[in-house]
């Protein structure tokens, strides 16, 4: 069961010592160089550093020799601009400790702090023999300097030819003269929970230090993006080991180490190799990321809401909205449609089929199973590129005097022409909802004024009338499904009538 972790601290983020890391850079098209290798086949063709059967109560020594010369450490430098003390402008630390009038008295209304040089690290791993290294977006995120050091002792600029922020990764080239060691790719989805795992990264500028421990659970939740899938460790991952490999016994990446819980101790988490491969072959092929797009809008299938569409589980997600022209409308999607699978992989969570569609490539054809009215349906379609990310707008809707008030906690009046057309609605298409009672059924629905209420129990509304009327036809102690709509983005809602 998928847990969700509120509470995390970027692995190599903010220490006073060693400066935290991250910044960002401009995306760069990258292609392979001339002869590189790069390890993206898994475990079928990939070589592990030590021999299948390896034994590590014994030790991992072996695998940590033949490893550690691909490993690298990353210095960046980041300019902080400089700010006043005064006005409207962050105060600093000093001006905190010695108050307003000091501040002014011996440094002047104008004082300001001068741009200044920030240091951070992290840690990265050599993926092809003609320098390219692999690394967490955030440790590279706004520096105006990559440094990337060897085991060797040897170090060169870097540059970013590929980043993105959903998967936390970025792919950095350096110009070395010699071909340089590559580690080999494991398979990430093979990984059992308690399978030993080794990390080997450069924590608290500490390089080349190696930890072990064992995989504590898969398919992690902690907020840090649309795509999270991570792996959770106990081996020991601290600030500065960003970026750095999680191996497997047979020294094969399986993870790039992320991040750490940031109210525990022992639990640190792991980008899945898998989602790397993807990651490198899209820059180092288009250089550019893409993720997969279906186009509905999805949300949990509560027991609430599945009682209100008649359904016996509540297993899957629930389409709330089919976007036009996507490849689901295309496929014959339907708004009230569950998704229980995708590539008959069960899905359980709004999450789990974000991730799945995000990194499934685009233009491949998919089955998705769904049930509509109750029966099982099987949906082919095929993947598009996801598109721009786009600013949703979430204004209120005007409108005149209330017409309806009370019903079901809810205050609603009919939408004014003018509101109609820019939420795109037909006239006489929804309800705007103008109040909520704090303490009436609703209050804890997620409803809230400016939305517009579009259904009721899957019958469409056009007025306050025609919403009471409907309202009217429910049993007292039942539950009452609500289509509503908030910018661009529609939902549902259980309200149990009174």
């Amino acid at each position: 069961m998928r847990t969700t972790v509120r509470l995390v601290v970027v692995a190599a983020s903010g220490i006073a010592v060693a400066a935290a890391l991250f910044c960002r850079t401009a995306d760069t098209p990258a292609r392979p160089g001339e002869g590189g290798r790069i390890w993206t086949e898994g475990n079928a063709t990939a070589e592990p550093v030590v021999p299948a059967g390896f034994n590590p109560v014994a030790g991992f020594a072996d695998l940590v020799e033949k490893a550690k010369p691909a490993v690298v450490n990353i210095y960046t430098t980041t300019i902080i601009q400089g700010r006043k003390f005064f006005g409207r402008r962050r105060p600093s630390p000093f001006h905190d400790f010695f108050g307003d009038e000091f501040m002014r008295r011996f440094f002047g209304d104008d004082f300001e702090i001068p741009p200044q040089k920030r240091n951070s690290l992290g840690s990265g791993f050599v993926v092809a023999e003609d320098g390219y290294v692999l690394t967490n977006n955030h440790v590279v995120a706004g520096a105006t300097e990559i440094a990337v050091k060897l085991e060797t002792g040897k170090e060169y600029k870097a540059k970013v030819v590929g980043r993105d922020e959903k998967y936390d990764l970025a792919l950095l080239k350096i110009e070395a003269k010699e071909r340089l060691p590559v580690l080999p790719f494991g398979d990430s989805d093979r990984l059992r929970v308690g399978d030993w795992v080794v990390a080997i990264g450069n924590p608290f500028g500490l390089s080349h230090t190696v930890t072990a421990g064992i995989v504590s659970a898969k398919d992690r939740v902690i907020g840090a993006g649309p795509f999270d899938d991570f792996i959770q460790t106990d081996a020991s991952i601290n600030p500065g080991n960003s970026g750095g490999p999680l191996f497997d016994t047979r020294g094969l990446v399986v993870g790039i180490n992320t991040a750490i819980h940031a109210a525990g101790q022992g639990i640190g988490f792991a980008v899945p190799i898998n989602m790397a491969k993807r990651f490198i072959e899209d820059v180092l092929t288009r250089g550019r990321v893409s993720h997969g797009w279906l186009g509905v809008g999805i949300q949990d299938l509560t027991p609430e809401l599945a009682s209100g569409l008649g359904l016996s589980t509540t297993s899957g997600v629930l389409v709330s909205q089919v976007f036009p022209d996507s490849p689901a409308e295309k496929a014959g999607f339907k708004r009230g449609d569950v998704i229980v699978a995708f590539q008959d992989r069960k899905v359980e969570h709004p999450s789990d089929l974000t991730r799945m569609v995000g990194t499934t490539p685009p233009g491949s054809e998919v089955t998705v199973k769904v049930l509509r009215d109750g029966r099982d349906k099987t949906m082919t379609v095929r993947i598009a590129e996801r598109p721009g990310e786009e600013e949703v707008a979430q204004g209120g809707a005007g409108g005149g005097s209330p017409e309806v008030q009370g019903l079901l906690g809810l205050e609603v009046a009919a939408l004014s022409p003018e509101d109609a057309r820019r939420f795109g609605l037909k006239p006489g298409q929804g309800v705007v909802v103008r109040g909520l009672d704090e303490e009436g059924p609703a209050a804890d629905t997620g409803i809230r004024p400016g939305d517009v209420l579009l259904e009721v129990n899957r019958a469409p509304v056009g007025s306050p009338e025609e919403f009471a009327r409907a309202v009217a036809r429910v049993a007292p102690g039942d539950s009452v499904l609500l289509l509503l709509m908030r910018g661009p983005n529609y939902f549902y809602a259980v309200v149990r009538k009174p």
